[in-house]
């Protein structure tokens, strides 16, 4: 890396503006240049409104010092009395790296409360690291720049502030410890469901009454002779000849999931809606919810357990089009109301 600087003039004047720029080689065997990082005009006017400074540490005296910067090739200004000049072509910047949405990240953990919450059931051991702070390493790589926990281990973690704000070293990101935390939090998976219901109600004034259920499907690559979950079935990839499994969510319409689920990858649509209305009630209680879904997922068995009095239940889905064709001449002689020009 190394500091570029950009010369420019503008209402009769100079401007000198600088960046940090990279080399690197793509296609062709060709070097371009990226810009890593803009600093913008640093002092060319010698105006105290386009001042830099820079905090600097004395040891000995163990307190910070602002100092004026100005380029080596300016001389200072009469009444800059703590200045220094910087010779510009011998600045260097190593390990550049992205703090704020660490940061921010980072507070959204702990304003859900989840260092409480983790820090109580994954109790500490001979580790040097603790469980919680690996467990944030990976939930933030998730919301940042999701990628395996092997990358994490061999980029992202080093090419991040994570060290600064977990206040621990590489430790954390051991591709083993790494792993074996995945296996310690699935035994809290409902806790942890309950914890965030409560805490999104909190923080976000989030509303439980209208549910959005449906599923979808992963496939992998390879024999996955070690999972007896993945099975092949109808596949929403496309690809049949993998083996899959199915993943079903409840979300708000917000986009707060409230429940999740992961089953046979030859688990039918209609099968999987009846445990999950008897999941939800058992664990947040009976109220007046309402269920979008797909036209697929339920049956007409099921729709008529949801229509049981004393279920206080609602329902909202799409109906196949044969059936929409059976019952069209009935419903033609309902009181419809046109509420737009392009919905019948």
């Amino acid at each position: 890396m190394f500091l570029r600087s950009t010369n420019r003039k503008k209402d009769g004047k100079h401007h000198r503006y600088f960046s940090v720029v990279e080399n690197q080689r793509v296609a062709s065997n060709k070097v371009v240049q990226r810009t890593v990082l803009y600093l913008g005009e640093i002092n060319d006017q010698q105006e105290a409104s386009w001042r830099k400074t820079l905090s600097v540490f004395d040891e000995d005296q163990q307190q910070f010092t602002n100092l004026s910067l100005f380029p080596e090739d300016r001389p200072l200004p009469d009444d800059a009395l703590d200045s220094i000049q910087v010779k510009l072509s011998g600045l260097e910047l190593r390990r550049p790296r992205p703090f704020g949405n660490c940061w921010l990240a980072n507070e959204l953990w702990h304003q859900l409360g989840l260092t409480e919450f983790w820090s109580e059931r994954l109790r500490a051991g001979r580790e040097t690291v603790s469980w919680e702070k690996v467990l944030r390493l990976l939930v933030v790589n998730r919301l940042l720049e999701p990628g395996s926990e092997f990358r994490v281990h061999r980029h992202w973690f080093v090419e991040s502030a994570m060290d600064a704000l977990l206040e621990t070293d590489f430790a954390v990101a051991d591709k083993d410890r790494l792993y074996r935390c995945l296996d310690r939090v699935l035994e809290h998976k409902q806790e942890l469901f309950i914890w965030l219901k409560q805490k999104w109600a909190e923080l976000f004034h989030a509303d439980f009454e209208v549910l959005l259920y449906d599923l979808t499907s992963t496939y992998f690559e390879g024999e996955m002779e070690d999972n007896p979950k993945a099975k092949r079935g109808y596949s929403r990839d496309n690809r049949p000849d993998c083996l899959q499994v199915v993943i079903a969510l409840i979300v708000t319409p917000d986009g707060f999931p409230l429940a999740y689920e992961v089953m046979d990858g030859n688990t039918s649509e209609h099968k999987t809606l009846s445990p999950f209305l008897k999941h939800i009630e058992d664990t947040y209680g009976k109220a007046r919810r309402v269920w979008v879904m797909d036209r697929g997922i339920p049956t007409e068995a099921t729709l008529s357990e949801m229509r049981e009095p004393g279920r206080d239940m609602f329902y909202l889905v799409g109906t196949p089009k044969g059936r929409i064709n059976k019952h069209e001449k009935k419903w033609l002689d309902l009181p419809w109301q046109q509420v737009r020009d392009s919905v019948r």
